[in-house]
């Protein structure tokens, strides 16, 4: 059987990018073995010291773990050692990471990043993963600034993520349809295994996190109820499953439909996932996998950042349940009582 890596594909499809000239490929080629050198140390994170907590909190007040700094540190050098984009955005720091090179000061990319998503998961051995967002840069006179990070979704060029489980992928889009990789460690290669991904347009699961359900918005709660209520014809009730880390539950979504959500809540009025750094990056895999995103009214891509961790409320998978989702945010939500 012909088998087909990840660079291969790459340099295939390189013909979609006229403008690109190699250097967005050679982007993505760096990403792929950052991945592989962070899938190498979570295979082995219960051998060594690397679990447990780094005793420092990062900028979105959460205690961070070893194994984030070190996630953090490799796609920062791998990104950096490419030289095909001049600064990183990570969700574990504060501000943009500039990367200070000859050949990365005109480098036409920018990068976002949450280099291990679901790491409250990680002492557990549950799957956790990589996130990744690549934008044009907008400005070429001086030092980039946050401002050429903080574009719609609309203006990714691509868009990914890596979950480290019982395999590891790599699932990618780069605007067109969504290809995914799993990494033979015999070879250490990532090679193609689910090409052209699609994601189910009827989905019979929902992930949300039910412990949080009295401080849900009304639409919601209604909406729980709904995939609750046995129905033949619907196939109701839908199954919840819930696994706390964002990467493996929208996976999971993908692969066999589902709708995720993480909504508002009377703690969190704004949502508490990033914009930038996960749910951009996702939204634009679902829509390019035949799935819906919004913050429960919105597309999440026609979202105008204004700051480089900001956070939204997310509704992702399945078009008919999110729109379903959105139906009853409409018809519950304070307002349509007036």
């Amino acid at each position: 059987m012909q088998v087909t890596t990840l660079g291969q594909f790459i340099i295939e499809r390189q013909g979609d990018f006229p403008y690109a000239k190699g250097e967005l490929s050679r982007l993505l080629r760096d990403i792929g073995i950052a991945a592989k050198v962070v899938n190498r140390e979570v295979n082995k994170a219960g051998l060594v010291d690397i679990l447990g907590e780094y005793g420092t909190i990062n900028i979105q007040g959460e205690r961070v773990k070893k194994l984030d700094v070190y996630a953090n540190e490799q796609f920062i050098a791998a990104l950096s050692a490419g030289g095909e984009t001049c600064a990183v955005a990570s969700e574990e720091n504060e501000g943009l990471v500039h990367i200070n090179s000859i050949v990365s000061k005109n480098a036409k990319y920018v990068v976002c990043v949450d280099p291990l998503d679901g790491s409250s998961n990680i002492d557990v051995n549950v799957s956790i993963g990589t996130i990744f967002s690549i934008y044009r840069r907008t400005s070429f006179t001086g030092k980039v600034e946050e401002m050429d990070y903080l574009q719609r979704g609309t203006e990714q060029i691509a868009a990914g993520y890596v979950i480290y489980g019982s395999s590891t992928m790599l699932v990618y889009t780069t605007g067109k349809d969504v290809n995914g990789f799993t990494l033979d460690p015999s070879i250490g290669e990532f090679c193609l295994s689910h090409p052209n991904m699609k994601c189910p347009q009827e989905g019979t699961i929902y992930s949300i996190n039910e412990g949080n359900y009295v401080h849900f918005p009304d639409g919601v709660k209604q909406f729980i109820k709904y995939c609750q209520v046995e129905d033949g014809p619907t196939s109701r009730p839908y199954s919840s499953r819930y696994i706390g880390s964002l990467v493996a539950d929208f996976h999971r979504n993908l692969l066999k439909g589902g709708i995720f959500i993480y909504p508002s809540t009377l703690k969190s009025p704004q949502g508490k996932l990033r914009l930038l750094y996960e749910c951009n990056p996702l939204a634009l895999i679902i829509e390019r996998a035949g799935g819906k995103a919004s913050d429960g009214s919105r597309r999440i891509l026609d979202i105008q950042p204004a700051s480089l961790h900001q956070r939204t409320p997310l509704f992702i998978g399945s078009t008919n349940l999110v729109n379903l989702a959105e139906e009853m945010m409409l018809k519950y939500s304070p307002l349509a009582a007036h």
